[in-house]
Formats: structure tokens, C-alpha cells, sequence
């Protein structure tokens, strides 16, 4: 968005909007597509897109970098950014020794509440140079920040999980396999984790959205695992993206962005439908509205990740087996193939979508 902005502004034009929703994205590639936001420059005039864009982009990155990830979560509620006053007193107290952020967030809040209190506040005029000083400092602030990522239980996954390198070996091959079969030219990779086999599937020329609830798996995915066609999003699926916005209209929920030609669920199963006490029918049924293929992984109680999701409650899950499973996904689904993960009770099935 800076970029865009200065190239506007070499051409005397301004953008007028910089919010987060005028850049999209076709894999990792940004694409800035509200071309109704530019204006010709007025010469004197202050960046009218200034405030959004601290709302949009340096007060959620700064608050992800030095609070919590999970703070994007207020954007639902605040569907044009995250107050410029309510960033600066998230913030924590070395924030301040930050000059950027200084400067763009807390003296900014500062002056929003002084202009509530003057009825007639003063013009301001700023030069062309200015304008460029303001977008070199923003960047300049932006990419000072650092997310730190953490070694969190998911971002972990793998160096912990319980497959052998052959089992694990043998699950590649098959979504391979499956892939090969399928040819599915988009795929929702659910639960990505941090993006193994959203990586396999853009080898066979799919584009990929890798979803998964963990901001530290997404970003490292991101970073490390996933290639240039695949985007990376955090998306909680037992709380996914609601229609947001005047009417309802404005942001489309998750189910309405769909459909998936196909869709990984490998190794969530069983989060699902143990850690969020959600019924097998109903996760099948969820599974059938995002895409037309599915690729599933049944996680058998007798597996150590199983057990220890079962180790702090009691099991009630009298459903949760084999039988139970292919039962409730053959209402939605016809299984057309599965397959046994050797040293493994876990088994990888390949459904397609009933009509």
C-alpha cells in the first residue's frame, strides 16, 4: 500500500482509502485492486488515507509483534481496523521508546482526542517532500517490526508427531496418489498446520489456501514451507469468518469464498469432534459444503494424540470409531478408496462429494 502510494504520488495522484481489504492476494503475490481509491493529489493537503492506514496496518502489526497474534481477532468487530486509541493503550509501555510507533500510534491517539475537544481545529498543510518523508517513515516503521514466533505445539508438530519416517513417507505417497487421481486445480488444505502437504498439492499444480488456527504454524508455513502459490491464512474452522459489513454483504463468510475442488482434512478429525465435542455428522456435513474431494484422515482412539486429548475428560465419544466414522461421512460423502497407514491404526481415505 506505501508503494502504491508513492508511485501515486510521483504521478500527482494520492490514494484516497488504505485499507487491508484493497489488497488481495493470488498466492504469496499481493495485488492492490481498488483502482476507485486514487485521486489527484491536492496540493498542501495531508494523506487522507493516513489514519486508515494505521488502523489497517501498522496498529494490528505492532500489536501482533509486541502483544498477541490473537489480537486480529478484533477486527471482526471493528471492520475498519483497529482504533488508532485503542492500539496505543494495547500497546505495552516499550512501545513508547519505539519513535515510529511513537510517532504514528501513541502521539497520533494523542492529537485524535485533542481535535474531539476543539470544535474548529486548524488546517494543516504539508509539502510533496513531506508526503514522501511521511511514506518512508511508515515503511521504515513497518519493517522494523518483528513477529516472534514461538515454539508452540502445532509449529512443532511434526518433530513430534508419532509417525515413523516410513509411515509418514507412505501418507505423502498416498496424497499423491490421491492427487494424481483428483487433478484439482484449487485446494483447502484444513488444518494446514505448517504447510507440508499444501506444498505437495501445489506440486501438482493446485492452487492452495492453507488454513489453520495457529498464527505460528501459518507464519512459519508461510516463511518455510509453503510455495508461491499457496496462501496462508489463520482461520479457526470451529469459529470460521462470518458475512461481515453492511447487509451482511460487504465480506463474504468462509462458506460463501468456496467451493474447493478438493480439501485436506489430515489429522483434525479428531480435534473436532474431541477437543470441540462437534458430532461426526455435523463435521461431514461442513466438510461437504467447502468442497467437491475430500482427502481424510481418521485418527483412531487407540493413537497416542488421540489419548492425550482424551486424558483430561471423559470419554463420552461412543461414535468416535471406525464404523461410526464412514458411517456419518457416507451421508455427504461416497468413499471411493482408503487405505491403512502401515505401523499406524490410522487409515487415509480419498471421498468424493455426493450431489
Amino acid at each position: 500500500t506505501l508503494e502504491v502510494q508513492r508511485l501515486a504520488l510521483e504521478h500527482d495522484m494520492a490514494l484516497r482509502d488504505a485499507s487491508a481489504f484493497n489488497v488481495q492476494f493470488r498466492g504469496k503475490e499481493p495485488i492492490f485492486i481498488d483502482h476507485l481509491s486514487f485521486g489527484r493529489n491536492q496540493p498542501g493537503r495531508p494523506w487522507l488515507a493516513y489514519r486508515q492506514f494505521c488502523q489497517h496496518f501498522l496498529g494490528p502489526l505492532a500489536l501482533i509483534c509486541m502483544r498477541d497474534s490473537r489480537v486480529l481477532g478484533l477486527l471482526r468487530a471493528q471492520i475498519d481496523g483497529i482504533p488508532i486509541e485503542m492500539a496505543s493503550k494495547l500497546l505495552p509501555l516499550r512501545s513508547w521508546l519505539n519513535f515510529g510507533l511513537l510517532i504514528h500510534l501513541h502521539l497520533h491517539a494523542q492529537a485524535q482526542r485533542s481535535a474531539k475537544s476543539i470544535s474548529a481545529p486548524a488546517k494543516r498543510t504539508i509539502s510533496k517532500h513531506q508526503q514522501f518523508a511521511l511514506i518512508d517513515s511508515l515503511k521504515g516503521v513497518v519493517q522494523g517490526l518483528r513477529y516472534p514466533v514461538s515454539k508452540s505445539v502445532w509449529n512443532n508438530y511434526y518433530q513430534e508427531t508419532n509417525y515413523t519416517e516410513h509411515a509418514m513417507t507412505q501418507k505423502s505417497d498416498l496424497v499423491r496418489s490421491f492427487l494424481q487421481r483428483v487433478h484439482p486445480s484449487l485446494v483447502w488444505d484444513l488444518g494446514a498446520n505448517t504447510g507440508r502437504f499444501s506444498l505437495i498439492a501445489e506440486q501438482y499444480g493446485a492452487q492452495v489456501v492453507a488454513f489453520d488456527f495457529d498464527h505460528d504454524s501459518i507464519e512459519l508455513g508461510y516463511k518455510q514451507a509453503s510455495g508461491p502459490d499457496t496462501l496462508a491464512l489463520v482461520m479457526d474452522l470451529t469459529n470460521p469468518s462470518p458475512a461481515l459489513g453492511w447487509n451482511f454483504a460487504e465480506r463474504s463468510s468462509l462458506a460463501q469464498r468456496g467451493r474447493a475442488d478438493l480439501a485436506f482434512a489430515l489429522a483434525l478429525v479428531h480435534h473436532l469432534a474431541i477437543a470441540n465435542n462437534i458430532p461426526l455428522e455435523l463435521i461431514a456435513e461442513n466438510f461437504a459444503r467447502y468442497a467437491n474431494w475430500l482427502i481424510i484422515e481418521f485418527v483412531p482412539k487407540a493413537d497416542s494424540q488421540v489419548q492425550r486429548l482424551l486424558s483430561t475428560r471423559e470419554d463420552v465419544f461412543e461414535e468416535y470409531n471406525p464404523a461410526g466414522f464412514e458411517r456419518a461421512f457416507s451421508s455427504f460423502f461416497i468413499i471411493k478408496e482408503k487405505q491403512k497407514i502401515d505401523n499406524s491404526e490410522r487409515v487415509i481415505y480419498l471421498m468424493q462429494a455426493k450431489q
